[in-house]
C-alpha cells in the first residue's frame, strides 16, 4: 500500500507494534528486525510481551499499556495526519480503546469527537477477527 511504502521511499515513518505473549512466539521478527535495520529512520518496533514484560503498574504489558506509553507522540502524529491499524484479536479492542478514552480525558479532549475526526479523515483502522 501507499502507507506501507512510505517508510520504504523516505517519506514517512512505519510504527509496529506487535504483542504476543512470549519473544519466543514473535511473528516474522527476522524479517522485521532486518528492515529495522535497512530503514531506521523510517521504521520503527515495538514490542509488548505480557509474560516477559511489565506495565508502568507493575501488571502484564499489553498492546495498549506499549502504546499508552507513547501517547503524546501517536496523538502528535494522528494530529498531522498519520495513520493508525489495528489488527488481531477483537478482545483486544476494549483495552485499546479504553486506553485512548483515557489518554483523551488527560488532554481534555473527548473520545468520541477524536475517533469521529480519526474516522471522518479515513485514519482509524481496523481488521479484528
Amino acid at each position: 500500500t501507499p502507507f506501507g511504502e512510505a517508510y520504504t521511499k523516505g517519506t514517512g515513518q512505519a510504527w509496529l507494534f506487535l504483542g504476543v505473549a512470549n519473544s519466543d512466539a514473535l511473528l516474522y521478527d527476522d524479517e522485521w528486525q532486518e528492515v529495522l535495520k535497512k530503514y531506521p529512520d523510517n521504521f520503527r518496533l515495538d514490542y509488548a510481551l505480557s509474560r516477559e514484560q511489565k506495565n508502568k503498574d507493575g501488571g502484564k504489558m499489553y498492546i495498549q499499556d506499549k502504546v499508552a506509553e507513547y501517547s503524546d507522540e501517536i496523538f502528535s502524529k494522528m494530529d498531522n495526519g498519520a495513520h493508525m491499524y489495528f489488527c488481531g484479536l477483537k478482545g483486544m479492542m476494549p483495552g485499546i480503546t479504553e486506553m485512548l478514552e483515557g489518554v483523551c480525558k488527560d488532554k481534555g479532549l473527548v473520545w468520541e469527537d477524536k475517533l469521529s475526526e480519526w474516522k471522518k479523515a479515513g485514519q482509524w483502522h481496523v481488521e479484528v477477527y
